[in-house]
């Protein structure tokens, strides 16, 4: 074996275990999961280039997540933040009067499991929730790195202060500022309150047999009476068991076979829904209780097969 080749096995070995955290920590940094993994491929190339430099005073890990974090700060610079409907503005008062999509905004991106980490897959903010992860696009990039590398990850303030080029007070106050401003956009972030496993299922398949019926009265009674529902790439959102109902009814009518089939994203229970056997969207659901606070409808048919499934069925 060849001195390249034995460099080449030795980077593999040294750091493959750290690519799901990775592509779980850029996600989190840049709420688009393709954005993580073409920045994920970005660390590892200058991991690769660098890696004759390196010498092991840190660990693989800490050095990699060095380089990761500088990757995303400087993305994050040259680029605007990722949003769902609701962090645009009010909900939408009539829910006939769907507008038009607009691709133009950068939207928000779920993940699928499989793709993530599985420590990072956990409730509270240590997790990957839509919630929290479209918070966290509020905070300026410095706060969001500061937030998630000693919050999630628990990395100590003197690691996040050499990993930033901060000094350990500097961080303190960043992460208090970090918390604070999470707190106000979302008070309940931490207030998971999922059903035991059995009502889970009993309420995830109740859920899809009345969608698939187009039962909008058995799904009213699925619903919280503060349930949101969001459709991006569509900017309009609706907020309140009612409105949302009321769109439903709009948007169910007619003759088209609608499947749902099982997924996970984000930690969280989720469907692909077909529309006459196309990709339509995948649907992420917040649960609460015994009953569903939030659907988020990524309405991207190639969603589908990032999710490991056929366009078409």
């Amino acid at each position: 074996m060849s001195v390249i080749e034995q460099a080449d096995d030795e980077f593999v070995r040294l750091t493959g275990p750290f690519r799901r955290e990775l592509l779980a920590y850029c996600y989190r940094m840049l709420g688009s999961a393709q954005d993580a993994e073409d920045l994920v491929q970005e660390v590892y190339l200058r991991a690769w280039r660098g890696y004759g430099d390196f010498e092991g005073r840190a660990s693989a890990r800490t050095w990699l997540y060095r380089i990761a974090t500088n990757a995303c700060l400087n993305a994050l610079r040259r680029r605007n933040r990722r949003v769902l409907p609701a962090g645009l503005g009010a909900p939408a008062a009539d829910p006939l009067a769907v507008g038009p999509r607009d691709p133009e905004i950068p939207w928000l991106e779920p993940i699928p499991d499989e793709r993530a980490d599985p420590a990072s897959i956990v409730a509270g903010r240590a997790g990957l929730r839509l919630a929290l992860i479209a918070a966290l696009q509020h905070l300026p990039a410095q706060q969001r790195a500061v937030l998630v590398l000693r919050d999630v990850l628990a990395w100590s303030a003197e690691e996040t202060a050499g990993m930033l080029g901060l000094s350990p007070s500097a961080v303190h106050s960043a992460l208090r500022r970090a918390r604070a401003r999470l707190d106000r956009l979302d008070p309940e972030i931490d207030d998971i309150a999922e059903p035991a496993e059995p009502e889970r299922r009993d309420l995830l398949n109740r859920y899809v047999e009345a969608f698939e019926r187009a039962d909008t009265a058995a799904l009213a009674r699925l619903l919280t009476d503060d349930t949101v529902w969001q459709m991006p790439p569509n900017p309009a959102w609706f907020a309140g068991r009612d409105s949302v109902v009321g769109l439903l009814e709009n948007r169910l009518r007619g003759t088209t076979v609608r499947r749902l089939l099982p997924v996970r994203a984000n930690g969280q229970p989720a469907f692909a829904m077909y529309k006459d056997g196309d990709a339509f969207s995948i649907q992420v659901l917040t649960l609460r209780g015994p009953a569903i606070a939030a659907v988020t409808a990524f309405h991207d048919p190639a969603l589908a097969e990032r999710f490991g499934l056929p366009r078409r069925l």
